[in-house]
């Protein structure tokens, strides 16, 4: 247990002064707006003025408070700044910047004219901001002109021309550069939230297609089974077998669903593994407890070429046979399937024929409509072809698959 002058040494934030309260109430543009009028009315306070008397133009100095004429209505200019575009204001504050240049020379103007510069360059477009760099350099050359006009040294005129450009070529790329940077962080935050839409949806389309997968062979076994026995007389004999079947798909179909389960869970068990064509029997004679009939041929061994498949083409082979086999259970119950594997040039090749049986006499159990679409997308990613459709009184699944397709 903790001893009191441990917890005595125990930091406990301090809560924000009152200044950055108060600041974080108001809104931006009103703080900027006080504090460049506070500004203005020190520097008048403190002599601030004559700044640009090569410029001015009365014929003798003006008191620095009239600086204040010039600056206080580009505060007011500032304050509005969410209501008022800024490049509408900024005409505005170059024309109240330039009177106060050419009478009294204060300070205040041109910190409204650098601020409402910032804003009007970092809000505009692309175009704007050129043609606001465009605006800059003819101002800067009008300055240049008036400059030589007002004096006989071409170095004063260069001086103070270079010192305004200065000033505002720095506020135009500070305002461009942070606008750029805001514009990359927004482009990435609009990509990683494609990004996670476009994972999140894969991994739905996972699911969906794992679950398709795992249990609706097992579910279309007990809605078959079970309507089977309603629509027929009462048999002891076969209503138990009924039963046992209906009993050990759900059984199957219920650990199919904990192995997902616990696949999403963190920490979860590795899920169940794939079947394989190896796993081929075992689906028969789910396909079988489900009412088929179902006959396999394996001539893959002829001529000694079975070899080694490839994990992802051993796993797609034995989710056709699967997918087949689920589907002739669910529409067309008691039919004769015929399961053809072989060999061809570098392919492996996989038919599935089923002929006769007929369709649930009760309600008919809706299916999602993508099992086959899904499984010739995995087909395909695979190099290979796939095909399904009727074929005489029947229906017939091929698939062919590389043999050496990179697992």
């Amino acid at each position: 247990m903790d001893s009191p002058r441990t917890l005595d040494r125990v930091a406990v934030p301090r809560p924000p002064s009152l200044l950055p309260r108060v600041l974080d109430v108001i809104p931006r543009p009103i703080v900027d707006a006080v504090g460049t009028a506070l500004l203005s009315v020190a520097a008048s306070a403190f002599g601030f003025a004559g700044l640009w008397d090569l410029f001015r133009v009365t014929p003798s100095p003006i008191s620095p408070w009239w600086a204040l004429a010039f600056a206080l209505p580009g505060c007011v200019l500032i304050a509005l700044r969410d209501r008022i575009p800024p490049l509408l204001a900024l005409p505005v504050v170059a024309a109240l910047f330039a009177g106060d240049a050419a009478t009294v020379g204060g300070l205040g103007s041109l910190v409204v004219l650098l601020d409402v510069l910032w804003h009007a360059v970092h809000r505009a477009t692309a175009r704007a901001r050129r043609g606001v760099a465009v605006a800059l350099v003819l101002v800067a050359g009008g300055f240049l002109v008036f400059a030589l006009l007002r004096t006989s040294d071409v170095r004063v005129a260069m001086l103070v021309t270079l010192q305004i450009a200065t000033l505002l070529g720095t506020d135009y790329w500070w305002a461009v550069a942070v606008g750029r940077a805001e514009e990359v962080a927004a482009l990435e935050r609009r990509r990683a939230t494609d990004a996670a839409r476009e994972a999140v949806r894969d991994e739905r389309e996972t699911m969906a297609r794992e679950l398709h997968d795992l249990v609706a062979g097992h579910v279309s076994a007990m809605a078959i089974r079970s309507e089977a026995a309603l629509s027929t007389p009462p048999d002891q004999t076969r209503d138990r077998a009924a039963l046992r079947a209906v009993r050990d798909a759900s059984l199957d179909a219920h650990a199919a669903l904990r192995s997902m389960i616990a696949v999403l869970r963190d920490g979860g068990d590795a899920p169940a593994p794939a079947p394989r064509l190896a796993d081929v029997p075992e689906l028969v004679r789910a396909a079988e407890r489900a009412g088929l009939t179902v006959r396999i041929a394996d001539e893959r061994t002829t001529g000694g070429r079975a070899g080694t498949l490839p994990a992802l083409v051993d796993q797609t082979a034995a989710r056709v046979v699967r997918e087949a086999l689920a589907n002739g259970a669910r529409h067309a119950v008691g039919a004769e399937v015929r399961v053809r594997l072989s060999n061809g040039a570098d392919r492996l090749l996989i038919r599935i024929d089923s002929h006769g049986g007929r369709g649930a006499s009760g309600p008919a159990l809706a299916g999602s409509g993508t099992g086959l679409a899904v499984l010739a997308e995995c087909v395909r990613a695979l190099g290979g072809e796939f095909s399904a459709g009727p074929e005489g009184d029947g229906w017939s699944v091929r698939a062919e698959l590389p043999r050496g397709a990179a697992p």
